[in-house]
């Protein structure tokens, strides 16, 4: 009995990972074509998903990557008017620590074996427990895991849902090494999380391990093709920051020039979900992890959900390891009734986020009463 899984992101790996301490035979296929064959993003707020971790046997090793002062937070409004400030002392517990994501996917990687993860095996469809890839090669497996994301190739096999446009588009830009370029504005974000929330767009800067600062500009109440009709020169980096700026009427010249002094890499992203409380019946032979089974609001559930996919999925196969349509079963039953209350709770939060008193809204949930 083996078990095919589609995707070596968070979710695909944290199963691999528990199927590998319980004795089961796993594959992950990955169209990458090695571990540093692109950039992994930026940072990670993981809470639930330290449970993921622990089932794992992880958990020690997580907290030496994890960065508690990520859990610093700043939140202002576009004049620059300071509305909270919250400072991590050094003791504090790591309830909701920030960790690089390419750091944590490095942490999974490490845990496998050799050969459990197949790089440039692009995934294109499966008929009869028969995997077919891009290159024309094949594989079999008794159980199909997608864990191939938003724009799962895998998913089509147990619904017809597919990811729909959220209203909202985001430019991310970033400073590199902030300590030593900008030492100014790296006090002005701080360690952690430096947010400003406007009237239907807002700007986020993070500071990361490895010290960038990654910087996103949301525009809310945008359309499907608002990128290409922005009047933002993605192929000009220059003309973009200055575009991106001018799209800022009136926000504080210090919040604007954090945009002045980012480097030339200008990622376009739009951003889609899939229904709030999605489910399908369970199908034989294959199921789904992660964003290719509940792609949310990106609001800090995304990857906590996947972690913890992959650790149950995993945990139900080890109990029921000869019967493999009875654990998918009990793991999508918990598995729908957890990520719907998480995708509701997203949507309330990116609800708030697109609202005109974003700021004061927010203000009031981080300090309620």
């Amino acid at each position: 009995m083996t078990i095919a899984i589609v995707g070596a992101g968070l979710g695909g790996l944290a199963l691999a990972r528990m199927l590998h301490v319980n004795g089961i035979d796993a594959v992950v296929y990955e169209r990458e074509s090695s571990r540093d064959a692109r950039g992994q993003g930026g940072m990670l707020d993981i809470h639930s998903g330290q449970r993921a971790l622990r089932e794992a046997g992880l958990i020690d090793q997580f907290h030496e990557i994890a960065r508690r002062e990520g859990q610093d937070m700043r939140l202002l409004q576009p004049d620059g008017t300071l509305l909270l400030q919250e400072d991590t002392p050094d003791d504090a517990p790591l309830a909701r620590p920030e960790v690089d994501r390419a750091d944590l996917r490095d942490l999974l990687l490490d845990s496998l074996p050799e050969g459990v993860v197949r790089w440039g095996h692009a995934f294109e469809s499966a008929e009869n427990g028969r995997l077919r890839f891009a290159d024309g090669a094949s594989a079999t497996g008794d159980l199909l895991v997608g864990a191939d994301g938003a724009q799962s190739r895998v998913r089509p096999l147990v619904t017809d849902a597919r990811p729909a446009h959220l209203g909202q588009n985001v430019v991310e830009v970033g400073i590199p090494d902030i300590d030593r370029t900008r030492p100014d504005l790296a006090a002005m974000v701080g360690r952690g999380n430096y947010w400003v929330l406007g009237d239907g767009v807002s700007l986020g800067a993070q500071c990361n391990g490895d010290g960038r600062v990654r910087i996103g500009i949301s525009f809310y109440h945008t359309g499907e093709d608002w990128l290409a009709t922005s009047g933002i020169p993605f192929d000009d980096p220059a003309a973009a920051r200055a575009r991106l700026i001018d799209l800022l009427d009136g926000w504080n010249p210090r919040i604007t020039a954090l945009i002045e002094a980012c480097d030339d890499l200008v990622v376009p992203r739009s951003i889609s979900v899939l229904p709030v409380g999605l489910t399908w019946p369970s199908t034989p032979g294959v199921t789904l992890i992660g964003d290719a089974a509940h792609l949310m609001p990106p609001v800090g559930e995304g990857a906590n959900m996947a972690l913890l996919d992959g650790a149950l999925l995993g945990l139900a196969l080890a109990a029921h390891p000869d019967d493999f349509p009875t654990a998918v079963k009990e793991y999508e039953r918990e598995m729908f009734e957890r990520t719907s209350a998480a995708a509701r709770m997203s949507a309330d939060m990116q609800e708030l986020l697109m609202s005109p008193d974003a700021a004061q809204r927010l203000l009031a949930f981080f300090q309620p009463g």
